[in-house]
């Protein structure tokens, strides 16, 4: 029993966490050389407010050298049907 309070305690304090639904973004990005120029959309994992993803979106993108132009705007799963073929190769990528 000692050992299952405090696993109980860590279960309940991360639980909200788990109940939160997803959060999506949807941003423009670019590579300087050459020019280049991408919209996509993104599934985030921080927190769901555009200067949180701003930081989460560009860490993301810069790994395949883009740089993040700006963030969008910030939805839920039912926006991301509507986005889908204007993000093409880019929706949900990263």
């Amino acid at each position: 029993m000692r050992r299952l309070l405090p696993l109980l305690a860590v279960a309940l304090m991360s639980a909200p966490a788990f109940g939160q639904a997803p959060c999506y973004a949807d941003y423009k990005a670019r590579t300087v050389e050459p020019l280049r120029l991408h919209y996509g959309t993104i599934e985030l994992h921080e927190a769901c407010d555009a200067s949180s993803a701003a930081s989460e979106i560009a860490g993301r993108i810069a790994r395949d050298g883009w740089q993040l132009l700006e963030v969008v705007g910030i939805f839920d799963a039912d926006g991301l049907q509507e986005r889908e073929a204007d993000a093409g190769a880019y929706h949900l990528r990263y």
